[in-house]
C-alpha cells in the first residue's frame, strides 16, 4: 500500500524561498506527509525540517544555500485582492470537468478568461478542437518573477500536433502563493480558471495534467499531489520542493533536472524528491540532462509523449521509470 502524506501539525508560516527570479536557492522539502517541515532562509542560511508521518517513516530535510548565483530580485506585481476560500487555504481545487461544456467550433487560438483584472489567465485552444470530442489539457504554472505566457510557451509549440488544449496562470505575487506564504490566492484564481475552461471547452478527465518550470515545477507538484483526484499526470520541470496539505488519488509524476542547475541544485532538489515520491508509492518517470536551469526541447517532448501516450493516471503509473 502506498505511503501517505498526512498532516499532524499546521505550520505557522511557508515560506519557501527559492526564487529563482529573486536570487535565492530554494530550501524545501516536503516529504511523505502533509506535515510538511516548512523552511525559510535567505542566502547563506541553512534550515532543517522534521517531520512524523503517521502511516510512513519520520523524515527531516536540509538544503542549504552555499553556491548561490547573483541575480537582479524580480519586481513584485500589485495585485487586486483575491479573497481566499477555506478549500483554497487547504490548497483543494473543486473545478472539475464539465459533462456538456457550451464552447462551439471556431474557437482556436489563444485566449484571455477574464477570471482577474490583471495577469490574466491564457488559455490555448488547437485548431484541432472539437467540441464533440474530449481533449487532453495541461494546466501551466511559469517560474519566480513569470507571467501566463511564460507558462504557456512551455507547451504551446507542441500543443497543435498533440491537439492539447493548455491553461496558463499567473501568480498574484512574485511566486506562488505557498512559497511566498501560504496557499489561498492563487489557488483560488486557478480554480476560478479551471471553472471557466471546464465550463466551455471538452476536456477528457482521464488526460488532465499540471504542469511547470522552476517554483512552477514545485507548485505543480504541490498541487498536483494535493489534488490526485482531479490530476491524473503531474509534470514538473527543475522543481525545487513538493508542499501538499494532503494526497490524494494516483497521478502519474514526470520530473527533470539539469545536473548543472545552479539556481535550484539538482542533488538538493530532484534527488531529494524523487526517492520521496517512490518510497511514498508514486511511479516517477524522472529524467537527468547535461545542461542547467532551463527545459531542453527533447525534455519537453518526452514529457509531452509520456503524457499523451498514458490513458490514464494508473497507466502513467505503470510506465513510470528511472
Amino acid at each position: 500500500m502506498r505511503q501517505r502524506f498526512d498532516d499532524t501539525r499546521q505550520p505557522n508560516r511557508r515560506r519557501f524561498l527559492g526564487l529563482a527570479g529573486a536570487g535565492l536557492v530554494g530550501l524545501t522539502v516536503a516529504a511523505c506527509g502533509n506535515n510538511l517541515g516548512q523552511t525559510s532562509a535567505s542566502r547563506g542560511a541553512q534550515s532543517t525540517a522534521g517531520t512524523t508521518s503517521t502511516e510512513g517513516p519520520s523524515v527531516s530535510a536540509m538544503i542549504d544555500s552555499t553556491s548561490t548565483p547573483t541575480m537582479t530580485p524580480a519586481p513584485t506585481p500589485t495585485m487586486p485582492a483575491v479573497t481566499p476560500t477555506p478549500n483554497a487555504r487547504a490548497g483543494q481545487l473543486g473545478a472539475r470537468p464539465a459533462v456538456n461544456p457550451t464552447a462551439a467550433e471556431g474557437t482556436s487560438g489563444t485566449h484571455q478568461l477574464g477570471v482577474a483584472q490583471e495577469r490574466d489567465a491564457l488559455l490555448y485552444v488547437p485548431p484541432g478542437y472539437r467540441p464533440d470530442q474530449s481533449h487532453a489539457m495541461v494546466l501551466l504554472l511559469h517560474g519566480a518573477g513569470g507571467n501566463a505566457e511564460a507558462g504557456l510557451s512551455l507547451l504551446q509549440p507542441l500543443a497543435d500536433a498533440a491537439n492539447l488544449v493548455l491553461l496558463a496562470t499567473a501568480s498574484r505575487q512574485q511566486s506562488w502563493d505557498v512559497i511566498v506564504d501560504d496557499y489561498g490566492p492563487d489557488v483560488e484564481l486557478i480554480d476560478r480558471a479551471l471553472m471557466e475552461t471546464f465550463s466551455r471547452y471538452a476536456v477528457d478527465p482521464q488526460r488532465l495534467a499540471i504542469g511547470g518550470f522552476s517554483d512552477g515545477g514545485s507548485y505543480a507538484l504541490s498541487l498536483g499531489l494535493s489534488n490526485g483526484e482531479l490530476f491524473t499526470h503531474i509534470i514538473a520541470f527543475s522543481p525545487g520542493f513538493m508542499a501538499p496539505k494532503r494526497t490524494a488519488g494516483n497521478p502519474g509524476i514526470f520530473i527533470s533536472h539539469g545536473i548543472h542547475d545552479d539556481v535550484l541544485p539538482i542533488d538538493r532538489c530532484s534527488r531529494q524528491i524523487v526517492p520521496r515520491l517512490e518510497r511514498a508509492g508514486y511511479a516517477v518517470r524522472y529524467r537527468e540532462f547535461d545542461g542547467p536551469h532551463t527545459v531542453p526541447p527533447e525534455i519537453t517532448r518526452e514529457a509531452l509523449d509520456w503524457f499523451i501516450g498514458s490513458e490514464n493516471g494508473s497507466a502513467a503509473a505503470a510506465s513510470g521509470t528511472r
